[in-house]
This record gives structure tokens, sequence and C-alpha cells, in this order.
């Protein structure tokens, strides 16, 4: 019985955390199914309008970068892949046929020369076994909850902690700061711009700005399409050749 009893308190005390269900709650909005984005992306005075594909469910995601514009670098791609307990995976697609295998080893790697790496990508920290409140703050006249997040044995990642600024009233992240295991930071992204969509509160600009390079990126994502149709070859290194939208999901 008072193991019962023990086991009963741990699992009602678990559930009660607000660390943890803030993180769930923010969880649940990342595993949101399929998504096309166009994004302008700012990097370093240049300009690149990019296509996002993307499936996202619980314990899997992919996801597919293209350039289409400008002209001379049209049809650059990135494919990405992680699954539960997996290391990530990859490729990256370079016009007209030259396709290089990536690994986790290059996850550390930026995205088109941007201030993002691939794996910030790829990972959903809210999804990590540790979460604390660390502290709360006021950002663009919102109170903010400061939630930090920690990989447990079974998460892999090139960080060693993330603290995000989330805006209860909205459930949105307002800032995030993402740090490497020596404790320096490595990336700080900042929403710049929120919109509604499908209901719910969506950053739509972001400033990422990368420490180590001391570079920066504003990216402007608001063209945002849920619940597509994609192929499963779109998720393959032979779909990186292919930059055609994808269909609407049927009623």
């Amino acid at each position: 019985m008072k193991t019962l009893f023990a086991l009963l308190f741990t699992t009602l005390t678990a559930a009660a955390d607000p660390a943890t269900d803030l993180a769930a709650r923010l969880n649940s909005l990342q595993q949101d199914g399929t998504s096309f984005i166009r994004v302008k992306m700012e990097i370093q005075q240049t300009t690149l309008q990019v296509q996002i594909k993307q499936r996202r469910i619980p314990g899997a995601t992919e996801v597919v970068y293209q350039i289409l514009w400008p002209k001379e670098r049209a049809g650059e791609a990135v494919l990405l892949r992680k699954t539960a307990n997996q290391a990530a995976s990859g490729a990256l697609f370079m016009p007209p046929g030259t396709v290089t295998k990536l690994d986790s080893s290059r996850m550390k790697e930026p995205l088109f020369g941007s201030a993002l790496c691939y794996a910030d990508i790829l990972e959903n920290f809210f999804a990590w076994e540790h979460h604390a409140i660390v502290g709360t703050e006021m950002l663009d006249r919102a109170s903010c909850q400061i939630l930090e997040s920690k990989p447990g044995k079974g998460d892999r990642s090139i960080y060693a902690s993330v603290r995000t600024w989330v805006d209860t009233r909205r459930l949105v992240p307002l800032r995030v700061e993402k740090y490497f295991a020596s404790g320096k930071l490595a990336r700080r992204i900042e929403t710049t711009r929120v919109v509604t969509n499908d209901g719910h509160a969506t950053p739509a600009n972001l400033t990422v700005h990368d420490a180590a390079r001391n570079s920066s990126t504003d990216i402007d994502g608001s063209n945002i399409k849920r619940g597509v149709v994609f192929d499963d070859a779109t998720f393959t290194a032979e779909g990186l050749r292919q930059t055609a939208a994808p269909r609407a999901k049927a009623d």
C-alpha cells in the first residue's frame, strides 16, 4: 500500500508541475502534422525566398527547405530528418544534381549561410525530459515565464539547455536562448511579430543571432498553410529536386 501511495503521489505531483505542464502545452503545438511555409530570409545583406515543407508528428520530424530566389541559388535544398532516440540525418542538394548526405556530426552547420543551424530546424526542446520555471520577465508588454529545458538521457542535442520566454496568455515564445555545455550562449531567437493562425498565436517574424559568428538573420514567415498533403517522396533525396507546392488537404 505504501508503494502504491508513493506512486500515486509522484504521478499527481508531476502532473501538477507548472514547468512540465507549460512544456507539454507548447510541445503539443509543435506536433502540427503537415505544413507549407513561404519565408523571406535576410542574411548578411542577402535576401533569400525559401519554401518549407514539413511533417511533424510525435516522435518524428521531416523538413525540407528549398531556395526559390535569387535565380543563381534557386533549387538549393536541404532535407532534415529525426525520429525518437535516433540521431539526426539528412541530405543537401546543389543543382544541377549534387546530393550530399548529412549525418549527426553536421547538425551544427549553418542553414544556407544563415544564423540558424540544421539542429535548430529539427529539435523540439519542449519534448525534452527536464523543465523548470526559472523566472518571469516583461517582454514587449507581455508577461512571460522563463522556461528552462534540458535534455534527458534519451534526448540527443548539440545544446545543453534552452531558455524560453513564454507569453503565457497567448502561449507563444517571445524569446529563445540556446546554450552549449560550456555555458556560453549559442543562439538567441527573438519574436518580432505575432499573428493568429488557425486560432493560435504564431511567431511570424523572427530575428536569429548566432553568438559564435556574431551574425544575425531576419525571417518573415507569415505565409503558412497547414494540413497539406505530401507524397512520401517529398522527404527523400530525390524529392529535393521537386519544388512544386503541395496539394491542399481534401475535405
